[in-house]
């Protein structure tokens, strides 16, 4: 089996009005870091509709700035359908917790987290 890998956009602190533009900042990021992983598809826990549709603008927009004719595709899909999105709030929290000293969940997963600062001007 071969064993996978967790890219995580860290964009913190970020003041709680500001939360969408650090949200697409991250997406903004993260897309041409998996496209170099030979990601086409990439799945988003749903939120409210509106929301939804401000991550697929954004992820659009970033798609412009890969190669011509690169598929890249987003799917938002209930967390409470999709297990595997789970992972992405555990990895998130080894992330974190390592980030405040807690190395012990992110010694865990090994080298399988590639972690990165995102600069969001919140």
């Amino acid at each position: 089996m071969q064993p996978g890998l967790h890219i995580v956009t860290v964009g913190a602190p970020v003041p709680r009005r500001k939360q969408e533009r650090a949200r697409s900042k991250c997406l903004t990021a993260l897309v041409p870091e998996l496209h170099a992983f030979s990601v086409d598809q990439v799945y988003i826990e749903s939120r409210e509709e509106e929301l939804n549709k401000k991550d697929i603008r954004t992820i659009i927009e970033v798609r412009r700035t890969l190669p011509k004719g690169t598929a890249f595709r987003v799917e938002h899909v209930p967390g409470q359908v999709e297990p595997l999105l789970w992972m992405s709030d555990i990895v998130a929290g080894a992330v974190r917790a390592q980030r405040q000293g807690d190395t012990r969940y992110i010694d865990m997963l090994g080298e399988v987290v590639l972690d990165f600062d995102i600069h969001t001007g919140c």
